[in-house]
């Protein structure tokens, strides 16, 4: 099982268009001028390309991403309004090729832990494709 909530905008398209940054509320963690943080956007800009790429949102696309995975059994998304429920399980029913998987890959690579503060753990980075995803045919969690 796997879940992450849409973590206030910045696994959306509301990261486009960000609202002026308050360090008293939000800390360093979340600033923009942080490296971390701007290879996070920029991953985010790249992931939200390819998912429009191929017809669907970037919350789609985390959904058939996670459900592409052969030791998930369950993609937790974390909505708090019906639309955000919606959006992502239309990702439900998306089976991403290869070439797509390989680009998610380029992307962040497998075990790549985007912002390091918040990995103090870090797990070896499975290397094996064949572990990291379902037959074709298997995929799409619906």
């Amino acid at each position: 099982m796997t879940g992450r909530p849409v973590h206030g905008g910045k696994r959306s398209r509301a990261e486009t268009s960000p609202a002026p940054f308050s360090t008293r509320r939000q800390g360093a963690r979340f600033h923009p001028s942080v490296p971390e943080n701007v290879a996070k956007l920029d991953a985010v800009e790249e992931l939200v390309e390819l998912a429009t790429g191929i017809g669907c949102s970037l919350p789609e696309l985390a959904v058939a991403f996670a459900a592409a995975y052969p030791a998930v059994t369950s993609v937790i998304t974390g909505p708090r309004t019906m639309k955000q429920l919606e959006g992502p399980l239309k990702g439900a029913s998306l089976t991403l090729d290869d070439a797509t998987l390989d680009r998610i890959d380029e992307i962040v690579p497998p075990g790549t832990n985007l912002y390091s503060p918040d990995g103090a753990w870090r797990p070896p980075a499975p290397t094996d494709t064949a572990g990291r995803r379902r037959p074709l045919a298997d995929r799409a969690a619906g």
